[in-house]
């Protein structure tokens, strides 16, 4: 992929993404998401940013922020995210930010930011707290990304429409002012982008949905089996080789992301020749699961008790964070016309 032009030196490409601290990460987030960035750390230049700005528009309480913030961080480690390797740092921690969300306010529309599905979305569910954070949400998410002026953002499909306003706020800088910035692409490690689905068959797992639906990292092991066994199933198939309804294709589909090959196939052969029992699948998975899940949330509990390293690595990340936002900010004020001396 080119630098657009020469906006960018060469080099290895730059990656950013963020995650609200709104409540734990889930098995969505993980097979989602962070494998994939673990396997980008290694090739990449990452920045990766807990977005406690974002998690403002609509959790105003912020008594738990801290804490909040401080067990993302812990639980992006203990998925394999290593700080010598990626930016880790805090949204907040980084005015160059929303310095340039200002600037990028200047060229965002009313009408097309009432357009976005997301805003849409949020005003149906919350319609007494319709904030400008919450209008403008799209532009502080460009801002994030063209802050260290990103070429790649590995997004889901809810967040691509937001990615094609990062796009076109891009262009439109620089059509308004010169080049700065690279136009961002969507990126997943050249893998479709994978969604974990719903314990109770309705769509992918998510914080904001049913809880008892989603498998947290931080979920002790009895929770995990509880929350397995209460997934949706039926009586079972009544004639072979039928298709899953699905809600059975999720649960087998959750097995294959924990679950041994030969167990799997144990029980896909089960369920073609209609003798599968759902309890022992479910037992079956819930096992496998505890036993996944277990190392991730140990390591995250053990880097958490350490507090002191923990904010010095936030505190490091938020210093190399600065040295490329500040290179973007002189560019962008450069361009503007807001260099007076």
């Amino acid at each position: 992929m080119s630098n657009n032009n020469g906006i960018l030196p060469a080099g290895r490409q730059i990656v950013v993404s963020g995650v609200r601290p709104t409540g734990n990460l889930h098995l969505g987030n993980y097979f989602g998401a962070l494998r994939n960035y673990v396997k980008m750390q290694n090739e990449y230049d990452c920045y990766f940013f807990i977005a406690d700005l974002h998690s403002l528009t609509t959790h105003p309480d912020t008594k738990e922020l801290k804490e909040n913030v401080l067990h993302v961080a812990s639980e992006y480690m203990a998925c394999g995210l290593d700080p010598n390797k990626v930016v880790l740092y805090c949204q907040s921690d980084l005015p160059q930010t929303t310095e340039l969300y200002l600037f990028l306010n200047m060229m965002a529309y009313k009408g097309e930011l009432e357009k976005t599905t997301t805003f849409k979305d949020k005003v149906r569910l919350q319609p007494e707290n319709v904030n400008a954070g919450l209008l403008t949400y799209p532009v502080l998410m460009a801002a994030d990304i063209m802050i260290h002026r990103a070429q790649l953002v590995p997004v889901g499909k809810d967040q691509e429409q937001h990615l094609e306003m990062t796009r076109t706020f891009a262009n439109r800088f620089n059509h308004r002012y010169g080049d700065v910035f690279p136009e961002p692409r969507a990126f997943n490690f050249g893998e479709q982008l994978l969604k974990v689905p719903s314990l109770d068959g309705a769509g992918k797992m998510s914080k904001s949905e049913n809880q008892y639906a989603t498998i947290y990292l931080s979920d002790d092991d009895d929770l995990i089996r509880k929350k397995i066994m209460k997934a949706k199933t039926d009586s079972g198939p009544t004639e072979p080789n039928s298709l899953k309804p699905d809600y059975i294709e999720n649960v087998f589909n959750l097995m294959k992301l924990v679950s041994q090959q030969d167990i799997i196939d144990k029980f896909e052969a089960d369920y073609d020749n209609c003798n599968i029992r759902y309890g022992d699948l479910k037992k079956q998975l819930a096992e496998d699961m505890v036993n996944y899940i277990a190392p991730i949330r140990q390591k995250a509990r053990d880097i958490r008790a350490n507090e002191a390293e923990l904010n010095i690595i936030l505190k490091v990340g938020a210093q190399k964070a600065a040295e490329s936002a500040d290179k973007t900010i002189s560019a962008v004020r450069e361009a503007i016309g807001l260099k007076y001396f």
